[in-house]
């Protein structure tokens, strides 16, 4: 009989033992929790602390610049995808339409991410690029290879001060150390530069071939 007294209170102690060990996990998940939140929220400081002063105010005025040169650069993209002569550069026109209006969208993002409203600061720069593109309409005929020649040029333009506003961008984001930005930067950046490589592919293994025969 005593045995079996001594091997119930061994029972009730081992229970015992095993529910305080259960009640310091909990305690324990409970201060991982904790701790993550305040680490969270640590972060969240740090981030906005290294983020303030004039470096950023600098990027928010470009990135609302670019926003402005996304939008207009969307409505040339319209007029010379209908003024080109050659299918494969209507269809590649027509793409980076598409692909633009993605990236005015993946600009928002960024806006969200920074805490700030979309807003867009007028640029002259991409102005006066996109007015050279309509002149370029008017100096060249219809249907020809010319005229698709000089509209090549006309978007390889934009994409280059569209390649060097992201690249900029991108750069200053890792530098004000928001990484999450910069990766969404870096993918329109990538994209813009492919379609400048396409672009050039067209006029030369084509394009400013046929227009030499006009």
């Amino acid at each position: 009989m005593n045995l079996k007294i001594i091997n119930m209170d061994s029972k009730k102690q081992t229970t015992r033992s095993q529910s305080h060990g259960n009640s310091g996990n909990e305690k324990q998940s409970n201060g991982n929790s904790n701790g993550k939140r305040n680490s969270n929220k640590q972060k969240q400081s740090r981030f906005n602390e290294k983020n303030a002063g004039k470096l950023k105010d600098f990027f928010l005025e470009e990135l609302k610049d670019i926003y402005f040169a996304e939008h207009e650069a969307l409505k040339a993209l319209k007029k010379m995808e209908g003024a080109a002569t050659s299918m494969a550069l209507k269809d590649s026109i027509g793409q980076h339409h598409s692909e633009t209006e993605e990236q005015i969208k993946r600009l928002e993002e960024v806006f969200s991410l920074v805490g700030e409203k979309p807003s867009k600061k007028k640029c002259e720069g991409i102005l006066g690029i996109i007015k050279d593109g309509e002149t370029v309409l008017e100096d060249t005929e219809t249907d020809t290879m010319v005229r698709d020649a000089a509209i090549i040029i006309a978007n390889q333009k934009v994409e280059h001060y569209e390649i060097t506003s992201y690249g900029s961008l991108a750069e200053l984001a890792r530098t004000l150390g928001m990484d999450d930005v910069a990766e969404l930067l870096d993918l329109t950046l990538d994209e813009e530069k492919k379609t400048d490589v396409t672009l050039t592919e067209l006029a030369v293994e084509s394009v400013n071939e046929e227009a030499k025969k006009e």
